[in-house]
C-alpha cells in the first residue's frame, strides 16, 4: 500500500512538473492570447456550471447512501462516494485547465518547429493521464488503508471502498454526456452554417460558433475522456481486489494487493515511455507515439513479471483451477494489455483517413449524403466484429489461466499504461485547438501545416484511446458484474443462478438490452436540440450583425458558448437519472436475479452499440478530412458537402452517445453492486 501510494503521489508530481514546464513556454502574440483566453474562459465557465449542478447531485446521493440501513453502506461508503466524485472532477478540471493553456503554446511552438509543438501538446496529454492514474490510485489506496480493519482487507471493506468508484462513475457519466452535448452542438452548428451555408473554412474567425467548438473539444474530449477512463481505472482495481478476496480468502492480502502493484508499475512504465515520444518531422509523429506506448507496455510487463515470479507478494502457490499462480496471473495481465493495443489498431483501421474504409466512404460521397451515410453506417456495424472477438479472446485466455479473478486482472492490465495511453489521446484536442488558433490569428501557412500534421496524428491516436476505452469498459463491466454475481450468490439463499429459462432473468435481459438504445436516443436528441439552437443563433448573427462575413465586425462568440452550456446542462439530467434509477428500481422492486439479467443484457448491447457509434462517427469525420485534403474534388465540391452532412450525423455518434455508453454499462453495474446489501435487506 505504501509503495502504491508513493507511485500515485509520483504521478501527481509528474503532472504538476509537466504543467509548470508548459506554462513556462512562450504564449505567443497578444492576438493569440486574446483568442485563447476566450476558449479558457468558456471552458472554465462550463465546468463551473456543470460542477455546481453536480454538487447538488452528489450531496443527494451521498445522503441516500449515508442513511441506507444495510451492511456495507452508511457513512464510510458515503465519504468514499464524495471523494470519488471530487477526485474525478479534479482530474478532469486540471486536465482541461492545462489543455486550454497548452493550445496557444503549441501554436507558438509550431512557429519554430514541429518537434517543439509536439512536445508541448503531448506534455499536456501526459498531465491529463498522470492526473487520472495518480488521483485514482491514491483514492483506492487511501480508502483501503483507512477502512481495513486491523490491516485485514475483507469484502465489507471493499464494499465501502467501492463508493469511491461509484462517485467517479457518476461524475464520469455527466461529464461525458454534458461535455459531449456541448461540443457536438457547437461543432454541428458551426459546420452546417459555416461550411455548408456560408462556404467559409473551418475555424474561420468570422464564424461565431468557432470558439464554442474549441471550448467543446476541451470539455468533451479532454475532461470527458479523462473522467471516463478515471472511473474505468478505479472500477477495474476495486473489482479485481474484490474478486480476489472472494476467491482466495486465505491469501486475501496478496491477491488484493496485486492489482495495486500492477497499477504502480504501470505508472513507472508510462513515465519511461514519455522519453521515447519525440519526432522531428510529420513522418515520424505516429511511430514516435506508438513507440512510446510499446515501451511503456514492455516496461510494465517486465515489472509485473518481477513481482509475480520474484515472490514479492504473498500469493497462493496454485490457483483454484490448479494452475501455477505466478505464471497464470501474468498471462491474464498480458492478455488484457495486448488486446487493448490490438483493439486500438483495429479501431484505427476502421476510422483512419489513410485506410480504405474512410477513403471508400469519401468516394461514395460523390453521389450525395445518402450514400455517404449508408456506407458510414455499414462500416460502423462491420467494425463491431473484430473488437468483440478480441475481447472474447482476452476473456477466454484470462479466465483459462486465472478464473474470474484473472478476467478482472486483464482489465487492470489493459489500463496499466493509462498514464501514457490517455496522454496520446488527450494531446489530439490540444493540437486541434492549436490549429484553430493558427487559423483565427492568421498565422503563416507553415504554422498551420505543422498544427494540421499534429491534428491528423491526433485523430489517429484518438482511435487507440477509444479502443482502450471500449475494451476496458467491457472487461471492467464484466469484472464488476462477476463481483455482483459472486456477492449476490454468497448472500442469497440458494445462491444466484442466472438461468435464461427463468422469466425474471429473461425480463432483466430484455430490459437491459433496450436501455442502451433508449439512452442513445436521449443523448442524440439532446445534441439535436442544442445544435438547432446553435444553428439559429449563428444564422441570426450573420443576418443581424453587419460586416461579420466581410471581416469588419466581430461575432458574439460568448453568446454561442452560453447557448451550448445551457443546452448541455439541461439535456444531461435525464440520461444520467436513467443510469442510476434503472438498476435501483429493478434490484429493489423486481429482485437481484432480474437485476443480474438486466446488467448482462446492457453489457452485451451497450458495448456493441458503443463500438458501432464511435467507429461510424470516426470514419465519417475522416472521410470528410480525406476530401478536404484534395481527394474526390476537394473542399467546396459536392462530395465535400455530402461528407460534411455525414460528419454532422457522426459527431454525436462518436463524441456523445458512443463514449457515454461505455460509462452507462459500468455505472449500472457499480450501482447494482453498491446497493446490493440494501436490495437483499
Amino acid at each position: 500500500l505504501y509503495i502504491a501510494g508513493g507511485a500515485a503521489v509520483l504521478a501527481i508530481i509528474i503532472a504538476i512538473v509537466k504543467y509548470r514546464s508548459i506554462m513556462a513556454r512562450d504564449a505567443g502574440t497578444s492576438e493569440m492570447q486574446e483568442i485563447s483566453k476566450l476558449v479558457q474562459d468558456g471552458a472554465a465557465a462550463f465546468l463551473r456550471a456543470e460542477y455546481t449542478w453536480l454538487t447538488v447531485f452528489v450531496a443527494a446521493v451521498a445522503s441516500a447512501i449515508y442513511f441506507v440501513p444495510a451492511e456495507g453502506l452508511g457513512p464510510k461508503t458515503a465519504i468514499a462516494f464524495v471523494a470519488g466524485a471530487f477526485a474525478s472532477g479534479a482530474a478532469g478540471y486540471f486536465g482541461m485547465h492545462t489543455a486550454t493553456r497548452a493550445a496557444v503554446r503549441t501554436c507558438q511552438g509550431a512557429t519554430r518547429s514541429l518537434s517543439e509543438a509536439l512536445e508541448v501538446s503531448f506534455s499536456s496529454g501526459i498531465v491529463m493521464g498522470m492526473s487520472v492514474v495518480g488521483l485514482g490510485l491514491l483514492g483506492v489506496v487511501g480508502f483501503t488503508y483507512a477502512y481495513a480493519d486491523g490491516g485485514e482487507i475483507t469484502t465489507t471493506v471493499l464494499q465501502q471502498v467501492l463508493g469511491f468508484s461509484f462517485g467517479a462513475s457518476s461524475i464520469a457519466l455527466f461529464a461525458r454526456v454534458g461535455g459531449g452535448i456541448f461540443t457536438k452542438a457547437a461543432d454541428v452548428g458551426a459546420d452546417l452554417v459555416g461550411k455548408v451555408e456560408a462556404g467559409i473554412p473551418e475555424d474561420d474567425p468570422r464564424n461565431p460558433g468557432t470558439i464554442a467548438d474549441n471550448v467543446g473539444d476541451n470539455v468533451g474530449d479532454v475532461a470527458g475522456m479523462g473522467a471516463d477512463l478515471f472511473e474505468s481505472y478505479v472500477g477495474s482495481l476495486i473489482a479485481a481486489m474484490t474478486l480476489g478476496v472472494f476467491a482466495y480468502e486465505a491469501n486475501s492480502l496478496g491477491v488484493a494487493m496485486l492489482p495495486l502493484a500492477v497499477a504502480f508499475i504501470g505508472i513507472v512504465g508510462s513515465f519511461v515511455g514519455t522519453f521515447f515520444a519525440s519526432a522531428e518531422d510529420e513522418h515520424g509523429l505516429h511511430s514516435a507515439l506508438f513507440r512510446g506506448l510499446l515501451i511503456a507496455s514492455v516496461v510494465t510487463l517486465a515489472g509485473v513479471a518481477a513481482v509475480l515470479f520474484g515472490g514479492l507478494l504473498d500469493l497462493p502457490e496454485t490457483l483454484s483451477n490448479g494452475k501455477d499462480a505466478g505464471s497464470s496471473l501474468f498471462y491474464a495481465i498480458v492478455a488484457g494489455l495486448v488486446v487493448g493495443v490490438l483493439i486500438g489498431k483495429v479501431t484505427e483501421y476502421y476510422t483512419a483517413m489513410e485506410a480504405k474504409p474512410a477513403q471508400y466512404i469519401a468516394k461514395q460521397s460523390q453521389t450525395g449524403p445518402a450514400t455517404n451515410i449508408i456506407h458510414g453506417l455499414a462500416t460502423g456495424m462491420e467494425s463491431v466484429a473484430l473488437p468483440v472477438l478480441l475481447i472474447c479472446i482476452a476473456i477466454f485466455v484470462s479466465f483459462h489461466f486465472g478464473g474470474v479473478y484473472g478476467v478482472a486482472l486483464s482489465a487492470v492490465g489493459m489500463l496499466s499504461t493509462l498514464g501514457f495511453s490517455l496522454g496520446i489521446d488527450a494531446f489530439g484536442p490540444v493540437a486541434d485547438n492549436a490549429g484553430g488558433l493558427a487559423e483565427m490569428a492568421e498565422m503563416p501557412e507553415e504554422v498551420r501545416n505543422r498544427t494540421d500534421a499534429l491534428d491528423a496524428v491526433g485523430n489517429t491516436t484518438a482511435a487507440i484511446g477509444k479502443g482502450f476505452a471500449i475494451g476496458s469498459a467491457a472487461l471492467t463491466a464484466l469484472a464488476l458484474f462477476s463481483a455482483y454475481c459472486t456477492a449476490a450468490a454468497k448472500t442469497t439463499e440458494g445462491g444466484l443462478v442466472l438461468n435464461i429459462s427463468d422469466p425474471m432473468v429473461m425480463i432483466g435481459l430484455l430490459v437491459g438490452g433496450f436501455l442502451p438504445f433508449l439512452f442513445s436516443a436521449m443523448t442524440m436528441r439532446a445534441v439535436g436540440k442544442a445544435a438547432f439552437e446553435m444553428v439559429e443563433e449563428i444564422r441570426r448573427q450573420f443576418r443581424e450583425i453587419p460586416g461579420i462575413l466581410e471581416g469588419t465586425a466581430k461575432p458574439d462568440a460568448k453568446r454561442c458558448v452560453a447557448i451550448s452550456t445551457k443546452g448541455s446542462l439541461k439535456q444531461m439530467v435525464l440520461p444520467g437519472f436513467l443510469a442510476i434509477a434503472a438498476p435501483v428500481l429493478m434490484g429493489k422492486f423486481v429482485g437481484v436475479t432480474a437485476l443480474g439479467g438486466m446488467l448482462a443484457g446492457s453489457l452485451v448491447t451497450g458495448i456493441m452499440m458503443a463500438i458501432f457509434m464511435s467507429n461510424a462517427g470516426g470514419v465519417w469525420d475522416n472521410a470528410k478530412k480525406y476530401i478536404e485534403n484534395g481527394a474526390e474534388g476537394g473542399k467546396g465540391s459536392e462530395a465535400h458537402k455530402a461528407a460534411v452532412v455525414g460528419d454532422t450525423v457522426g459527431d454525436p455518434f462518436k463524441d456523445t452517445s458512443g463514449p457515454s455508453l461505455n460509462i452507462l454499462v459500468k455505472l449500472m453495474t457499480v450501482v447494482g453492486l453498491v446497493f446490493l446489501p440494501w436490495f437483499l435487506a
